[in-house]
C-alpha cells in the first residue's frame, strides 16, 4: 500500500519555474519507480516523466524533455518535478503515481 501526496502547485506567470513535490509513504516505495502525469481541462491524462527507484534512470515525454526534470530523495521518500520556462499550455492538474497508487493531484496554472 502506497500513499502519495502532491504539493507545490499554484499560479505562475509564463516563463517562470515551479517545483512540485510528491511525498510517498508505504512499505512498497523502495521497490517502485514513480511517474508524473498531468491532465489539462478537456484533455486526457498524459505522461510527463518517470524515475527509477535508485534515481539513476529517468524518462520524459518528448515534448517536455529539456524543460522538465524529475528527481527523487529516497531518504525522504520524496519525488520532485522541476518545471522550467512554464507555458500556458502547461496548465493542468499534476499527479504522481507509484505502482497503481495515484495522488490527489496539485493544480498548476500558468497565466499572465
Amino acid at each position: 500500500q502506497v500513499q502519495a501526496v502532491e504539493s507545490g502547485g499554484g499560479l505562475v506567470q509564463p516563463g517562470e519555474s515551479l517545483r512540485l513535490t510528491c511525498r510517498l509513504s508505504g512499505h512498497t516505495f523502495d521497490y517502485a519507480p514513480v511517474s508524473w502525469y498531468r491532465q489539462a481541462p478537456g484533455k486526457e491524462r498524459e505522461f510527463v516523466a518517470s524515475i527509477s527507484t535508485a534515481g539513476g534512470s529517468t524518462t520524459y515525454a518528448d515534448s517536455l524533455k529539456g524543460r522538465f526534470f524529475i528527481s527523487r530523495d529516497n531518504d525522504e521518500n520524496t519525488v520532485y518535478l522541476q518545471m522550467n520556462s512554464l507555458e500556458p499550455d502547461d496548465t493542468a492538474v499534476y499527479y504522481c503515481k507509484c505502482l497503481s497508487w495515484w495522488g490527489q493531484g496539485t493544480q498548476v496554472t500558468v497565466s499572465s
